[in-house]
Protein backbone atom coordinates (compact mmCIF):
# COMPACT_ATOMS: atom_id res chain seq x y z
CA UNK A 1 0.00 0.00 0.00
CA UNK A 2 1.53 3.35 -0.98
CA UNK A 3 2.49 5.42 2.28
CA UNK A 4 0.45 7.92 1.88
CA UNK A 5 -2.76 6.02 1.13
CA UNK A 6 -1.87 4.49 4.72
CA UNK A 7 -1.50 7.83 6.50
CA UNK A 8 -4.98 9.13 4.94
CA UNK A 9 -6.51 5.88 5.89
CA UNK A 10 -4.98 6.14 9.75
CA UNK A 11 -5.83 9.91 10.03
CA UNK A 12 -9.60 9.50 8.96
CA UNK A 13 -10.10 6.33 11.21
CA UNK A 14 -8.64 8.54 14.25
CA UNK A 15 -11.58 11.45 13.18
CA UNK A 16 -14.35 8.85 12.58
CA UNK A 17 -12.91 6.64 16.09
CA UNK A 18 -13.92 10.12 18.05
CA UNK A 19 -17.34 9.78 16.91
CA UNK A 20 -19.14 9.85 20.99
CA UNK A 21 -22.13 7.65 19.43
CA UNK A 22 -21.93 4.03 20.03
CA UNK A 23 -22.94 1.16 17.86
CA UNK A 24 -22.37 -2.56 18.78
CA UNK A 25 -21.19 -5.39 15.87
CA UNK A 26 -20.61 -8.78 17.61
CA UNK A 27 -20.78 -7.70 21.36
CA UNK A 28 -17.69 -5.02 20.56
CA UNK A 29 -18.47 -1.58 21.45
CA UNK A 30 -17.99 0.82 17.78
CA UNK A 31 -17.88 4.65 17.71
CA UNK A 32 -20.77 4.48 15.02
CA UNK A 33 -18.63 6.48 11.78
CA UNK A 34 -15.56 4.04 12.05
CA UNK A 35 -17.65 1.13 12.00
CA UNK A 36 -19.71 2.78 9.05
CA UNK A 37 -16.14 3.21 7.53
CA UNK A 38 -14.68 0.21 8.34
CA UNK A 39 -17.82 -1.51 6.69
CA UNK A 40 -17.51 0.51 3.23
CA UNK A 41 -14.06 -0.05 2.60
CA UNK A 42 -14.50 -4.19 3.40
CA UNK A 43 -17.71 -4.23 0.94
CA UNK A 44 -15.70 -2.17 -1.87
CA UNK A 45 -13.15 -4.21 -2.07
CA UNK A 46 -15.10 -7.73 -1.83
CA UNK A 47 -17.30 -5.82 -4.56
CA UNK A 48 -14.47 -4.34 -6.74
CA UNK A 49 -10.80 -5.35 -5.38
CA UNK A 50 -9.49 -3.06 -8.13
CA UNK A 51 -11.29 0.00 -7.38
CA UNK A 52 -8.74 2.87 -7.34
CA UNK A 53 -6.92 4.91 -4.68
CA UNK A 54 -9.51 7.86 -5.03
CA UNK A 55 -12.62 5.51 -4.51
CA UNK A 56 -11.54 3.22 -1.72
CA UNK A 57 -10.55 7.07 0.27
CA UNK A 58 -14.17 7.70 -0.25
CA UNK A 59 -15.42 4.93 0.73
CA UNK A 60 -13.83 5.44 3.85
CA UNK A 61 -14.11 9.05 3.91
CA UNK A 62 -18.01 8.83 3.29
CA UNK A 63 -19.68 9.64 6.93
CA UNK A 64 -16.30 11.43 8.31
CA UNK A 65 -17.03 12.97 11.29
CA UNK A 66 -20.60 12.99 10.28
CA UNK A 67 -22.18 13.84 14.28
CA UNK A 68 -20.12 17.11 14.18
CA UNK A 69 -23.08 18.43 11.52
CA UNK A 70 -26.21 17.48 13.05
CA UNK A 71 -29.72 16.82 11.49
CA UNK A 72 -31.75 18.83 14.27
CA UNK A 73 -29.94 22.05 13.46
CA UNK A 74 -32.05 22.25 10.11
CA UNK A 75 -35.98 22.40 9.27
CA UNK A 76 -37.46 18.68 10.15
CA UNK A 77 -39.05 18.54 6.77
CA UNK A 78 -38.06 17.42 3.40
CA UNK A 79 -35.99 20.62 2.82
CA UNK A 80 -34.07 20.62 5.66
CA UNK A 81 -33.91 17.00 5.39
CA UNK A 82 -31.93 17.58 1.63
CA UNK A 83 -30.31 21.02 2.93
CA UNK A 84 -28.95 19.25 5.81
CA UNK A 85 -27.73 15.94 3.12
CA UNK A 86 -26.21 18.69 0.75
CA UNK A 87 -24.11 20.17 3.52
CA UNK A 88 -22.92 17.03 5.14
CA UNK A 89 -21.91 15.97 1.40
CA UNK A 90 -19.41 19.66 1.25
CA UNK A 91 -18.31 18.91 4.97
CA UNK A 92 -17.50 15.32 4.42
CA UNK A 93 -15.21 16.26 0.94
CA UNK A 94 -13.72 19.96 2.96
CA UNK A 95 -12.73 17.54 6.01
CA UNK A 96 -11.28 14.51 3.77
CA UNK A 97 -9.60 16.99 1.49
CA UNK A 98 -7.40 18.54 4.82
CA UNK A 99 -6.45 14.75 5.46
CA UNK A 100 -4.99 14.40 1.84
CA UNK A 101 -3.00 17.51 1.52
CA UNK A 102 -1.55 16.72 4.91
CA UNK A 103 -0.88 13.17 3.81
CA UNK A 104 1.03 14.64 0.63
CA UNK A 105 -1.72 13.89 -2.36
CA UNK A 106 -1.84 16.52 -5.29
CA UNK A 107 -4.55 18.54 -5.90
CA UNK A 108 -5.93 16.49 -8.90
CA UNK A 109 -6.09 13.58 -6.63
CA UNK A 110 -7.94 15.75 -3.74
CA UNK A 111 -10.28 17.02 -6.39
CA UNK A 112 -11.51 13.84 -7.86
CA UNK A 113 -12.08 12.21 -4.06
CA UNK A 114 -13.96 15.46 -2.95
CA UNK A 115 -16.05 14.97 -6.38
CA UNK A 116 -17.12 10.82 -5.35
CA UNK A 117 -17.71 12.18 -2.14
CA UNK A 118 -19.89 14.70 -3.10
CA UNK A 119 -21.59 12.26 -5.38
CA UNK A 120 -21.44 14.35 -8.79
CA UNK A 121 -22.40 12.66 -11.98
CA UNK A 122 -24.54 9.56 -10.60
CA UNK A 123 -25.05 6.92 -13.31
CA UNK A 124 -22.71 9.14 -15.58
CA UNK A 125 -19.50 8.37 -14.35
CA UNK A 126 -18.23 5.04 -13.33
CA UNK A 127 -16.78 5.33 -9.84
CA UNK A 128 -18.89 7.56 -8.32
CA UNK A 129 -21.75 4.84 -9.38
CA UNK A 130 -19.43 2.44 -7.51
CA UNK A 131 -19.25 3.95 -4.60
CA UNK A 132 -22.83 4.70 -4.64
CA UNK A 133 -23.59 0.80 -5.34
CA UNK A 134 -21.52 0.35 -1.93
CA UNK A 135 -23.48 2.93 0.08
CA UNK A 136 -26.47 0.68 -0.67
CA UNK A 137 -25.13 -2.65 -0.16
CA UNK A 138 -23.88 -1.36 3.01
CA UNK A 139 -27.54 0.50 4.02
CA UNK A 140 -29.24 -2.85 2.81
CA UNK A 141 -26.77 -5.16 4.88
CA UNK A 142 -26.45 -3.35 7.94
CA UNK A 143 -28.98 -0.55 8.62
CA UNK A 144 -31.82 -1.77 6.59
CA UNK A 145 -33.07 -3.43 9.99
CA UNK A 146 -33.05 -0.47 11.88
CA UNK A 147 -35.15 1.29 9.53
CA UNK A 148 -37.93 -1.84 9.36
CA UNK A 149 -38.29 -1.16 13.28
CA UNK A 150 -39.15 2.60 12.82
CA UNK A 151 -41.46 2.74 9.41
CA UNK A 152 -44.58 1.39 8.50
CA UNK A 153 -44.33 -0.79 5.26
CA UNK A 154 -45.60 1.37 2.68
CA UNK A 155 -42.81 3.75 3.71
CA UNK A 156 -40.10 1.12 3.72
CA UNK A 157 -41.04 -0.31 0.05
CA UNK A 158 -40.44 3.37 -0.71
CA UNK A 159 -37.18 3.41 0.93
CA UNK A 160 -35.77 0.13 -0.81
CA UNK A 161 -37.56 1.77 -3.93
CA UNK A 162 -35.31 4.52 -4.27
CA UNK A 163 -32.09 2.75 -2.94
CA UNK A 164 -32.65 0.38 -5.77
CA UNK A 165 -33.31 2.68 -8.50
CA UNK A 166 -29.73 4.42 -7.57
CA UNK A 167 -27.61 1.27 -8.03
CA UNK A 168 -25.82 -0.44 -11.39
CA UNK A 169 -27.27 -3.68 -12.79
CA UNK A 170 -23.95 -5.21 -10.83
CA UNK A 171 -24.60 -3.96 -7.56
CA UNK A 172 -28.30 -5.25 -7.78
CA UNK A 173 -26.95 -8.70 -8.17
CA UNK A 174 -24.81 -8.02 -5.57
CA UNK A 175 -27.84 -6.98 -3.12
CA UNK A 176 -29.67 -10.34 -3.90
CA UNK A 177 -27.06 -12.55 -2.37
CA UNK A 178 -27.53 -10.64 0.91
CA UNK A 179 -27.78 -13.32 3.71
CA UNK A 180 -31.46 -10.77 4.83
CA UNK A 181 -33.77 -12.11 7.10
CA UNK A 182 -36.78 -14.08 5.92
CA UNK A 183 -39.50 -10.96 6.44
CA UNK A 184 -36.84 -8.54 4.92
CA UNK A 185 -36.33 -10.69 1.59
CA UNK A 186 -39.72 -10.83 1.86
CA UNK A 187 -40.33 -7.09 1.96
CA UNK A 188 -37.74 -6.30 -0.52
CA UNK A 189 -38.99 -8.61 -3.37
CA UNK A 190 -42.66 -7.20 -2.29
CA UNK A 191 -41.10 -3.65 -3.01
CA UNK A 192 -39.43 -4.20 -6.21
CA UNK A 193 -42.36 -6.96 -7.72
CA UNK A 194 -40.27 -9.69 -7.60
Amino acid sequence: MPMPFQKASEWIDAENAQDPNIEIEQNIEYPKELLYSNRMYERLMQFEPNASEEVQIASKAQHICRWKVARETYPMDRIGYLKWRENLKKFHAKTTATILEKAGYTDEFIARVSFLIEKKSLKKDAETQLLEDVICLVFLEYYLEAFVQKHDEEKLKNIIKKTWDKMSDKGHQEALKINYSEDNLHLIKASLGL
